[in-house]
Order: C-alpha cells, then structure tokens, then sequence
C-alpha cells in the first residue's frame, strides 16, 4: 500500500479504551481484533484519500478525471463490496462512529463536537459498533469449542521406549 497512510491500532483512542487506566478496559480483546480488520479493511479499499506526496511514476500524467473507478484494483474492488455489506448490517450512527475512528483516526471528541452529541457517547456509540462488528466476523468475547471434546495429547501414540543394554 505505497502512499497511503495506515494507522496502526495503538496509534490511536482505541488503545486507550482496551488498556484501561485501573486495569479495567472498556474494549475487550474481540472489539479490538475487530477494529485491526476493518482498518486492514479500509486500507485495501482504498477509500481513505491520500495525504501524502506519491513518487509514483506510473500516476504522474494522463490520468482521466473522476473518481478513480476505472483504476482501483479487483482486490480494493472487493474490499469496497465488503464495506459496504458491513454498512448495511450495522446502525447508521454506529457505523459512522466505528469507520471515522478506525479508518479516518478520529479521536472520540472530535466526533463527539461534529456530531453535537454529549461527552462520552461516542464512546458507548463505538463499543455497540465494534460489538456489531466482531459479531460480523464471527467473534466472541470467549472462546467456544466442542462441548463434548475429548482432552487429546500425544503420550498414547508414543512409541515405547527402547531400553539400552549397557555397551
């Protein structure tokens, strides 16, 4: 992803909330790794504009003006219908919440002051947003498996061991 500026989880409030300041962390482990696929997400979209000088050499002239349709890759192709998807699963306000933290980096007062809302609830608006989320990716707060399953381990295959004889 050459030129496109990608920011990384602890870079942003969303370290903050999984870390706590007592110990107790608002986020848990589920809505962070959450959060880690959307923002890989969003990078490979490509939707979040470029802010940087590109060095580039293929992009310096003759490129048709638009939106860059024709241009973006089958994989940022792909990456949009999967956004888009993810949009229409979750809540409005929620979805905005969660894609201006995790893919534009804004901190929960800026969205808060934007949006005319009281301190605080963005916060709460990103924890539903990000609970939708990794409910989308399949993710749990805890671990499940089998219920029935057996404890395996690798002593009963084990090959006997071959007493020596002394030399």
């Amino acid at each position: 992803m050459q030129g496109l500026p990608i920011m990384t989880i602890e870079d942003t409030s969303l370290a903050r909330l999984a870390t706590g300041r007592d110990g107790s962390a608002f986020l848990s482990p589920h809505h962070m790794l959450a959060a880690a696929r959307l923002e890989r997400l969003i990078a490979r979209s490509r939707v979040v504009a470029r802010v940087t000088m590109s060095y580039d050499p293929t992009g310096v002239g003759g490129r048709a003006a638009g939106n860059g349709a024709a241009e973006v890759s089958d994989s940022a192709a792909d990456a949009r219908q999967k956004l888009n998807r993810l949009a229409g699963t979750i809540p409005a306000d929620c979805w905005g919440v969660v894609f201006d933290v995790c893919g534009l980096g804004k901190g929960l007062q800026d969205i808060e002051t934007e949006r005319r809302w009281p301190r605080r609830s963005a916060k709460l608006v990103l924890r539903i947003g990000l609970d939708q989320l990794a409910q989308q990716f399949g993710l749990q707060p805890m671990g499940q498996g089998a219920d029935n399953a057996k404890a395996q381990n690798w002593l009963g295959e084990r090959l006997p061991l071959i007493a020596r004889n002394g030399p």
